[in-house]
């Protein structure tokens, strides 16, 4: 019998920032030029070894951070890497994290070179006090700057970044923010609320920070939903939306539990049933330290986490029918075509749903 390998995803971490931003706790470094091109050495090192070993045909590439466009005249030889190294199909979607800044339309050019094909921009707001607060170095005209420019040289698949519930935030400023993020006419938009990590800037000022309630934070998120969804973008995920086709190939990966390698300090991946990451540490990612096993995925439990932040749910086999019919009943969720599914209510309960649901999977085994 003939084996078909599966499509894989592959994600690049590029971690390096200009300037860490006061709500980030995601893994990255001070930028230079010359820890860039160490970098770039040991990631194309990791490209072509991970290349040899496995034969699985790439379908998605995502380039992450940090801020992966400070690779800027390095993107094409990266991506060219990649290509030489594995079997990248020609529909391959090749998505690029980028920072509305000065030089976009550098990064812009090398980007195009390069063969990325899908840009996610990071804009997190139209107010100029709200990213001065999130310690962003871009302006409310930087990120039009970045989208009128994107589409010059023909990008057609751009993903916007907005941040809800923000310091002196209610629905009045988010309903400016998103007027601004839908006027700019992105295929997508990725909407996260704001959550005080340790270890970043605003942990140390979260008592002079002010925050929203919960329940204002609630309203937020819900009244983002219906904004969006009458705007022609599908909720597809808890914090993503999606013009018709547009959803992101790659993270939906993620969340229908497909397998990804991951490459860089602090990237994870899933490959073979395995799970395992990089370090958070970029010198000994550049030295060649190897991943750390993290045990087996794909469990049931596993896939029940991942699905159920999808609209599309989770089947109902092996699911306590009392639980479901509870939930929906609260407008938690809704049960159609043997799909059990959360509603933008229930997305905001998701954590204590999933919690639940799982102790019943667990009695059951």
């Amino acid at each position: 019998m003939v084996k078909f390998l599966t499509n894989l995803g592959l994600y690049l971490h590029i971690p390096f920032c200009k300037r860490k931003c006061a709500y980030c706790d995601f893994y990255s470094a001070v930028f230079t030029q010359e820890m860039v091109e160490k970098y770039t050495r040991a990631l194309k090192r990791e490209i072509k070894q991970w290349g040899g070993k496995t034969n699985r045909p790439i379908d998605t590439i995502y380039l992450g951070g940090g801020t992966p466009s400070l690779l800027n005249q390095r993107l094409p030889d990266v991506i060219n890497c990649v290509k030489q190294n594995f079997k990248v199909l020609k529909n391959a979607e090749i998505t690029l994290e980028i920072n509305p800044q000065s030089d976009i339309e550098e990064i812009l050019k090398n980007a195009k070179s390069a063969g990325v094909n899908r840009l996610s921009i990071g804009v997190q707001t139209g107010s100029e006090k709200g990213l001065e607060t999130l310690g962003r170095t871009h302006t409310k005209t930087d990120a039009e700057n970045a989208v009128k420019l994107a589409k010059k040289y023909g990008f057609s698949n751009i993903s916007l970044d907005l941040m809800i519930g923000l310091p002196n935030s209610n629905l009045k400023t988010l309903e400016a923010d998103l007027d601004f993020l839908t006027e700019l006419k992105p295929q997508h938009i990725s909407a996260y609320i704001l959550k005080i990590e340790p270890n970043t800037a605003f942990w140390h000022l979260e008592n002079s920070l002010l925050l929203p309630s919960e329940d204002s934070v609630c309203d937020q998120y819900l009244f983002m939903c219906d904004y969006l969804e009458k705007k022609g973008y599908s909720h597809y995920e808890i914090s993503n939306y999606a013009k018709p086709n547009f959803e992101s190939r790659h993270n939906l990966k993620y969340w229908n539990c497909e397998e990804y390698l991951g490459i860089g300090p602090s990237a994870h991946s899933y490959l073979d049933k395995k799970r395992f990451y990089y370090p958070r540490d970029l010198k000994g990612f550049i030295q060649g330290n190897s991943p750390i096993a993290d045990g087996n995925g794909g469990s049931d439990a596993e896939k029940l986490m991942l699905a159920l932040r999808l609209k599309s749910g989770i089947n109902l086999q092996n699911l306590p029918q009392n639980k479901l019919e509870l939930y929906q009943k609260n407008g938690l969720a809704t049960i159609e075509n043997g799909k059990f599914s959360l509603t933008n209510k229930g997305m905001l309960v998701s954590n204590q749903i999933i919690s639940e649901l799982l102790e019943n999977l667990n009695e059951n085994t």
